[in-house]
């Protein structure tokens, strides 16, 4: 079982930046493909940001693509979502997880994983 908790959210003004962090329960971190989704009031889940495993290769949804930077530290077993130049459009429930099943839909489907975590608020105010 793996357990995910996410930190980091806020409120925040358009155009400003939020950090946010995913601290994972067990000692092997890179073995698990790694992403950052959120859900906005009415919308579906969507897929932002994710890191492979080994060489840490990245995918970003186009909506954030040079605004947000994804990264991991396994020694600490965190995952980082770096969000710069926010945006009101950007304000939703962010939540990291980890797909370990091996059923592969893409890196940024929501079916690729199984894991979750309990989701951190953002809110971009304008």
């Amino acid at each position: 079982q793996v357990h995910l908790v996410e930190s980091g959210g806020g409120s925040v003004q358009a155009g400003g930046s939020l950090r946010l962090s995913c601290e994972r329960s067990e000692y092997t971190h890179s073995s698990y493909h790694m992403g950052w989704f959120r859900q906005a009031p009415g919308k579906e889940r969507e897929g932002v940001a994710s890191i492979s495993t080994g060489p840490g290769t990245t995918y970003y949804d186009a909506s954030v693509e040079g605004r947000f930077t994804i990264s991991r530290d396994n020694a600490k077993r965190t995952l980082y979502l770096q969000m710069n130049s926010l945006k009101p459009e950007d304000s939703a429930i962010y939540y990291c997880a980890a797909a370990s099943s091996g059923s592969w839909f893409g890196p940024l489907s929501v079916k690729t994983y199984n894991y979750w975590g309990q989701g951190t608020q953002v809110t971009v105010s304008s």
